[in-house]
């Protein structure tokens, strides 16, 4: 982010809008997670594929330490909201499957930022998206007699469609999200 103020401010706030983008797309899919759709998805999966989308627009502007200091206070606001919110349980269950999924995240776009522009966030969402599935749902609904696994299948899927919708928005904040001139290698994109 630079030596200079002016730059250090627009940095703070800008990650500081993708903490709070966080906190607020897991908050509100935990609290949606609880109601059912149908017979095989609830309404939280409409809404947590963004989680990625944000991760990955805050790598591509700050690198790989800024997002994952975004999981980290996301994750940290997250959780003591759905554990207010939603229920203990949820919130345990989230907060583990984010903080895993997110990490991953990071480090496949990371990995992946000098490939063509689609390539590291669908390539991370994916990943990530497999990962927040199987251990949201396992930890969250295991043994409570609900179709959990039903719902985890369509929820994996949503997010699949989600990460291919999702590089319109991305692609058109590619410019918006160019690192600062001087931001050093690491935030490169």
């Amino acid at each position: 982010m630079g030596d200079e103020p002016g730059r250090r401010t627009i940095g703070v706030r800008g990650l500081a809008l993708g903490i709070a983008a966080m906190a607020g797309v897991v908050t509100a899919s935990n609290v949606l997670v609880q109601y059912p759709l149908n017979d095989w998805l609830t309404w939280g999966a409409l809404s947590y594929p963004f989680a990625f989308l944000v991760t990955d627009l805050t790598n591509r502007r700050f690198g790989p330490g800024g997002a994952r200091r975004a999981v980290l206070a996301g994750f940290a606001c997250a959780v003591a909201l759905s554990a207010w919110l939603a229920t203990p349980r949820i919130a345990a269950a989230s907060g583990s499957a984010f903080l895993i999924a997110q990490l991953a995240d990071v480090q496949v776009f990371d990995r992946l930022r000098n490939a063509k522009w689609w390539q590291a966030p669908l390539a991370s969402s994916a990943l990530g998206s497999i990962l927040d599935t199987a251990l949201f749902f396992s930890l969250a609904f295991a043994g409570t007699g609900l179709p959990w696994t039903t719902w985890a299948l369509g929820d994996l899927a949503v997010k699949a469609g989600f990460a291919l919708v999702l590089l319109i928005p991305f692609r058109l904040l590619l410019d918006a999200t160019r690192p600062p001139a001087g931001a050093g290698a690491g935030a490169a994109a």
